[in-house]
């Protein structure tokens, strides 16, 4: 988790997230780094807009349980519905993929 940690406080000081200043962080915190954590953890978030996954994160954490529409027809609940699990599964697919490299 500490390299995660040291990646989201890189990304809030708006510094660039590489292989040396994650090294940098987990150095400065008395834990001898894992290159190989780092490289990892580099090259999963080159491909992930942070800021968009931690809205979305925040987002799913408060979402309210849907409650049942009074005007609205069912297919158009249903729709939104399957819109809604798609989107979910994509960013579950993503922080999994993160989530497995520090297991």
């Amino acid at each position: 988790m500490e390299y995660i940690y040291a990646a989201l406080l890189l990304h809030k000081l708006e510094k660039k997230i590489d292989e040396a200043t994650v090294k940098k962080v987990i150095t400065s915190t008395g834990i001898k780094p894992d290159e190989v954590k780092i490289k990892a953890l580099v090259s999963a978030l080159s491909e992930v807009d942070i800021e968009d996954a931690l809205k979305n994160a925040a987002t799913t954490v408060t979402a309210a349980a849907p409650t049942a529409p009074s005007t609205e027809s069912t297919s158009e609940v249903k729709v939104e519905e399957k819109k809604e699990e798609k989107d979910e599964k994509k960013d579950e697919e993503a922080m999994e993929g993160l989530a497995s490299l520090f297991g």
